[in-house]
């Protein structure tokens, strides 16, 4: 009772204190010289040390599941990205840039510092990592020339880092793209190639930023189709994978 009393008034009271108090902090990210992208430091790397508990994970994330839902699938509409099977390293990167301000979030920032500190961090990551990736997400166009224009330059550029299936990779903070949202992607992706997402890997911005919308879209739109087998939802009913 006492829990969720505590969610109900961080829930209402979270989006003031980001107003009425400190501005979130600001640090030099792609647009500095010197910047280097995902520097080993700081919180996030207590965070990356630490064994994260995805029971006490869970009980953390019920702040989070207000805007990402419980079962970490976001909002189709793009507002909030789809979680859930992605990396812990990715999670914890991410959040550990916007509450060090290298990430601009104005509408995640004040959720993301009510995590008390690395371990809770680690144990929300661990947790957000064993939700099971949902069948229905929000896709692109099915224009099929644009799908085969993107699925050419996913193919051509894309692959190297993300992967055939869009499974990403953990050990270099790549994330997972199967099962995200088109319009969460084509914001993201719009705003790298922009100079507009301030904690970007510097190599995809040099593949990004030739980029037209046309190609954005259709990278984007072959991306949204993308699925990592053994991860969704319907497919472990049971206990089983197919």
């Amino acid at each position: 009772m006492k829990k969720t009393l505590a969610v109900a008034l961080i829930l209402a009271f979270a989006p003031l204190v980001a107003y009425a108090g400190a501005p979130a902090p600001h640090k030099g990210g792609i647009e500095e010289k010197g910047y280097v992208w995902n520097a080993q430091e700081g919180e996030k790397i207590e965070a990356l040390k630490l064994k994260g508990d995805a029971k006490n994970g869970k009980e953390a994330y019920e702040v989070c599941g207000a805007c990402h839902l419980p079962s970490g699938s976001g909002r189709p509409d793009g507002t909030f990205p789809q979680l859930a099977g992605q990396h812990a390293t990715v999670i914890i990167k991410q959040i550990a840039d916007i509450r060090g301000g290298l990430r601009d979030n104005p509408t995640m920032y004040p959720f993301a510092v009510t995590l008390s500190d690395a371990q809770e961090l680690a144990d929300v990551s661990a947790y957000i990592q064993t939700l099971c990736i949902p069948r229905e997400h929000g896709m692109g166009s099915t224009d099929p020339a644009l799908l085969k224009h993107g699925e050419d330059l996913y193919k051509k550029e894309c692959t190297s880092c993300h992967g055939v299936h869009g499974e990403g990779d953990k050990a270099k903070f790549y994330p997972v793209l199967a099962g995200q949202h088109y319009k969460y992607m084509l914001r993201q992706v719009t705003e790298i190639r922009d100079g507009k997402r301030r904690n970007a890997n510097p190599d995809m911005v040099k593949i990004v930023k030739k980029y037209s919308d046309k190609d954005l879209d259709g990278v984007v739109t072959y991306m949204s189709t993308l699925t990592m087998p053994g991860t969704l939802c319907a497919e472990k009913k049971g206990g089983k994978k197919k």
